[in-house]
């Protein structure tokens, strides 16, 4: 019986999940990988660290599964993008890998703004460098690990790593590829954007560069010995994370933009022509003369994450002891709140926002008639007032009608109706859980022939997914809400820098 294993790794967990060849999920297994954080702004985990817990993960899904490793027919990963993954000219790690929160190279970011590499390099590569753009991270290893640096051999996405560790092969897809070093207009590496960055010398250390769907190498006796797969099991190159939920949940049609509310705020519609703006990155979609244009910050689901962990850790421990869900056991009093009119406004800003490093979260129009309920509905609403701040910006250069959302917080049906309301535009809801990891199955898929491309997809959408209709007088209101919202931000925008300089220590405060 075939089967197909998706591979999907986070920033925070990585999961290991095998799908039917009809797309019915078997089973999933998941292991927490630890981050690093060895001095303000770093945030990193070790690479071996990362292997280890995901062929543990492999291993217990294939368990879980019911069936031998030998129905497996092909595997395929999906992972974090940007960030940075260095191995030697042994292959070893070069260091611990660099995750996508980390903003240690605010520094760069901040200098290239002030010249001209940012008008460069969006018209060059598709889109402006961020703080953990595999450019700018390479250049602040450049200024200050030089020797670490001058032992570069291999640049990698950290789902490259991954198949690299069940392959032993080395090469990248055109998703990943394009995160920072290709000519968005040939879609190939481009010697004049490492140029451009100062990183001239680390060309000929960027991977070999493939589709997604195309077969990178075999699972290794090594590798089987250690994640229960079987020897010689082909493995696809997989593709960005981005690029993976979108594809898993049906979102490269036309006319579609796709959302995932997760850690970051992703959103994003494939076109077929080059289409650049600083609002959004353009880069390679997963077939040639197909681009992914994305509009991101890192302000979604994290905030709601956050408020649980810090306002509610009582109820998630009651919740964990008794079998439930957090959110169930916190659904009446969001929906209770729902009801009712609120002057709360959140700013979804504690991990990042589009406005730049600078920004913090906020709560406005607080009160003490206030409770829990208000100011998590605030919450939500912040995020997805978050969410439509790049939709926005991408409806001024595409196109579309409809919107397919994913992320743990969509399952959430007052959540995933709010978005209808402020996106004023149906949005659907799949009913797979793990469509990261679908869309690198889809891959897996699509490279041993089971299905004649990633976008034959196996499973009926309109029969497993959930719609939600905006309602027209909610929507009114929530864009009423939204332009304060943004009026507000605005507002804010001069303010933040010193309110930030608060936590900075004055001569004689003895700390």
């Amino acid at each position: 019986m075939a089967s197909l294993l998706g591979i999907d790794n986070g920033l925070t967990v990585t999961k290991a999940v095998i799908f039917d060849a009809d797309g019915t999920q078997l089973s999933v297994a998941r292991r927490r990988v630890p981050q690093s954080m060895p001095q303000a702004r770093f945030v990193e985990r070790d690479m071996a660290g990362l292997w280890s817990a995901t062929a543990e993960a492999i291993r217990e899904a294939i368990t879980l599964s019911g069936r031998p490793a030998s129905d497996i027919n092909a595997v395929a990963a999906t992972a974090h993008g940007d960030g940075l993954y260095l191995l030697d000219e042994d292959k070893q790690p070069l260091g611990p890998g660099i995750l996508s929160l980390d903003s240690r190279a605010g520094a760069v970011i901040d200098k290239w703004s002030e010249s001209a590499v940012f008008t460069q390099a969006l018209a060059l590569t598709g889109q402006i460098p961020h703080v953990s753009a595999p450019s700018a991270l390479l250049a602040w290893i450049k200024q200050h690990e030089p020797d670490r640096y001058k032992l570069i051999r291999h640049v990698l996405g950290c789902k490259d790593w991954l198949r690299f560790c069940l392959t032993g092969t080395i090469g990248t897809d055109r998703t990943e590829a394009s995160t920072s070093f290709t000519d968005v207009h040939t879609q190939a590496f481009s010697r004049e954007a490492m140029r451009l960055f100062g990183l001239d010398e680390v060309f000929e250390s960027l991977p070999p560069m493939a589709h997604s769907a195309e077969i990178a190498g075999y699972v290794t006796s090594h590798a089987s010995a250690l994640t229960g797969l079987a020897a010689g099991t082909p493995v696809a190159f997989g593709l960005h994370d981005v690029t993976a939920s979108a594809l898993g949940i049906g979102g490269h049609a036309d006319d579609i933009v796709s959302i995932v509310a997760g850690t970051y705020s992703i959103n994003q519609v494939v076109s077929t022509d080059v289409r650049v703006d600083p609002r959004w990155f353009c880069r390679n979609a997963i077939d040639a003369g197909r681009w992914n244009n994305m509009a991101i910050s890192p302000a979604s689901a994290a905030n709601y994450d956050w408020f649980l962990d810090t306002l509610c850790r009582k109820d998630q421990d009651a919740a964990a002891a008794s079998g439930t869900s957090i959110h169930e056991t916190l659904a009446h009093e969001i929906d209770a709140a729902l009801q009712r009119p609120s002057t709360i406004l959140f700013h979804p800003y504690l991990f990042g926002s589009p406005h730049g490093n600078l920004a913090s979260g906020s709560f406005l129009g607080l009160h003490g008639w206030h409770d829990r309920g208000d100011m998590l509905k605030a919450v939500l609403e912040g995020i997805a007032f978050n969410h439509k701040t790049h939709i926005d910006a991408l409806h001024d250069g595409f196109a579309f009608k409809e919107a397919r959302l994913t992320g743990g917080a969509s399952r959430n049906p007052a959540f995933a109706q709010m978005f209808a309301d402020i996106l004023d535009m149906p949005v659907t809801v799949t009913s797979t859980d793990e469509a990261a990891a679908f869309g690198a199955a889809l891959c897996a898929g699509a490279a041993v022939g089971l299905f004649a491309s990633v976008h034959d997809d196996p499973r009926d959408l309109s029969a497993t997914g959930r719609q939600y209709q905006p309602d027209p007088a909610r929507s009114v209101d929530f864009n009423r809400r939204f332009s304060l919202y943004c009026r507000i931000a605005e507002t804010l925008k001069p303010v933040w820098p010193d309110i930030e300089k608060l936590a900075e220590r004055t001569e004689g405060d003895g700390a």
